[in-house]
C-alpha cells in the first residue's frame, strides 16, 4: 500500500531540509521511514518525486550507507524492479544532522568570537 505523506510529514522534510539534507532525499527518508520497504514507483507517487530524482536520491543515500537496494524478480521480461529499505532510522539520521549543525554553530560562535577581538568590539 502507497502511503501518502501528511502535514507533520512535510514539516520534518523542511526541518531536514533547513538541516542540510537536499529536498528529494528528505522526502525519501521520510518516505521509507513509514515503510517496512518500498518499490521505486511507490516512492515517486507518495514522495511526489519524478523517477530520475528519486534514482539520484537513492545513489547519495546508497552512498551514506543509509539506503539498501535489492532486486525484485519480475515476470517476463525487462529490468528487475528495485526495492529500497532504510538501514538507519529515521531518528538517528536527525540525530547525525543536528550535531553536525551545531558543530557548525560552534566553530560560527567561535570565529564571530575572535573578530569581534581582532576589530575591537569585545
Amino acid at each position: 500500500m502507497v502511503e501518502e505523506l501528511t502535514e507533520k510529514d512535510e514539516k520534518i522534510i523542511n526541518l531536514l531540509t533547513e538541516a542540510g539534507l537536499n529536498k528529494n532525499i528528505a522526502r525519501v527518508i521520510v518516505y521509507l521511514s513509514k515503510t517496512e520497504e518500498a518499490i521505486s514507483r511507490d516512492i515517486e507517487r507518495s514522495a511526489n518525486l519524478r523517477q530520475p530524482e528519486v534514482s539520484l536520491a537513492m545513489k547519495e543515500l546508497k552512498e551514506l550507507g543509509w539506503v539498501k537496494e535489492r532486486e525484485l524478480k519480475k515476470k517476463g521480461k525487462g529490468r528487475p524492479l528495485k526495492s529500497y529499505k532504510l538501514t538507519i532510522d529515521l531518528k538517528d539520521i536527525a540525530k547525525q544532522l543536528i550535531e553536525k549543525k551545531r558543530e557548525e554553530i560552534s566553530k560560527i560562535e567561535k570565529d564571530l568570537e575572535e573578530l569581534e577581538k581582532l576589530v575591537g568590539l569585545k
